[in-house]
């Protein structure tokens, strides 16, 4: 099989396109999709070589050569070293965790994380001895004061999920660089597209690709990005034995995505923004967050971490929980759905969906109120969308 190697100096657009592309002596143009589990050997001495590490595939669950098609195109539009594809967001997440922690470290993460993300930290990992404080990922003083001797890992996601609170990326990279500490960043909500965390300082990147990766809501992936030292030491032997593994299949539909997925960003920021300025014009909302609206409290931080506000439009309805679902209920073109990233728009309520397992305390700490609505702005007309949320707004 042939690898293109000329993509060095590439853009990103190009990258998007033909980065890390492998291809077979029928020199197809559209990448391969490998649906095998195993690989055969000329002889058992090139069976013993590749186990011990010379080039070559032995296993699936070890590699694939769509699966590192995937990867390595990832990795050139991340702006890392090197990617790791996985079955899920989720199991993105756990392996970049498990894979480095030991029982008496310590995590110190933002309290604004998805709802599974907070039951890894708060449950998962205290099981195993490894001790989580969450802050208020805004504040850098709390990132300071929260750092132990014991301090390994500082993890954030931003924008965060639902309330889109923007963290300082690069002045928590310090903090926790200078305690000894790696910092991850789930970049799921905007894509490599609109913000780069290792630019910043950040040492692992992690995505579900479920979301904007695959940008139409068919398959499940996540990626994790690092330096080769992690992948050496700790995240390497721990996929190969635990078997997280990413599916060739959806693999292949993320590589392909990857095609489109800055003309689909650049439409999901501007049909935002758009959607976003109407509900601020509306008298039944009570609050409007967007990263790129001017009102966001950290958007000057926004501006200066991201090239676009992303795709997601939080809004706050007066009354709790009984008025947004009369809104929900309302709506005749956007779906509700807890899935995000698609080109159809969708609805979700927080607080009975992808944060119902916090205490009702935690989520108001979150700021993940009973009013709260979000909106995963697809690729519809904006016109439309801003019909249909003014006919089911009026219901309140």
């Amino acid at each position: 099989m042939a690898t293109n190697k000329n993509w060095k100096g590439w853009r990103k657009q190009t990258l998007a396109v033909r980065g890390g592309q492998i291809r077979t002596p029928f020199q197809e143009t559209s990448e391969a999709l490998f649906l095998t589990a195993g690989y055969a050997y000329e002889n058992p001495g090139e069976a013993e070589a590749r186990f011990k590490g010379a080039p070559g595939y032995t296993y699936t669950r070890y590699a694939n050569p769509t699966v590192t098609m995937f990867e390595e195109r990832m990795a050139l539009l991340e702006g890392a070293p090197v990617a790791r594809a996985t079955a899920s967001g989720m199991a993105a997440v756990t392996a970049s965790l498990l894979c480095c922690l030991h029982a008496g470290e310590h995590v110190v993460a933002a309290k604004a994380l998805f709802g599974a993300i907070r039951y890894v930290l708060e449950d998962i990992l205290p099981r195993y001895g490894i001790a989580v404080t969450l802050i208020d990922g805004t504040d850098l003083s709390a990132w300071r004061k929260a750092m132990r001797a014991e301090t390994k890992i500082a993890f954030l996601e931003t924008p965060s999920n639902p309330t889109l609170e923007i963290v300082d990326i690069k002045r928590v990279c310090e903090i926790a660089h200078k305690a000894g500490a790696r910092v991850i960043v789930d970049n799921a909500f905007v894509s490599p597209v609109l913000q780069r965390p290792m630019e910043f300082g950040a040492d692992i990147v992690i995505h579900s690709s479920t979301k904007y990766i695959d940008g139409q809501g068919r398959v499940l992936g996540g990626v994790i990005l690092c330096k080769e030292d992690f992948l050496a030491d700790h995240l390497q032997i721990f996929l190969r034995n635990t078997g997280p593994s990413a599916s060739p299949f959806n693999a292949w539909v993320h590589l392909k995505s990857l095609e489109t997925l800055q003309i689909r960003m650049t439409a999901h920021c501007e049909n935002a923004l758009e959607v976003a300025n109407f509900l601020s014009k509306q008298k039944s909302v009570e609050q409007v967050r967007y990263p790129f609206l001017k009102n966001h409290p950290h958007y000057k931080l926004a501006k200066k971490q991201m090239s676009g506000g992303g795709g997601i439009v939080t809004f706050q309805v007066p009354g709790g929980k009984k008025p947004a679902f009369k809104v929900a209920k309302a709506l005749k073109l956007i779906d509700i759905s807890n899935n995000l990233g698609d080109t159809k728009s969708l609805l979700t309520h927080p607080a009975t969906t992808t944060h119902q397992r916090m205490s009702k305390a935690a989520r108001l700490e979150a700021g993940v109120t009973d009013g709260l609505l979000r909106i995963s702005v697809g690729l519809e007309d904006p016109a439309d969308l801003a019909d249909d949320l003014a006919q089911a707004l009026a219901k309140i």
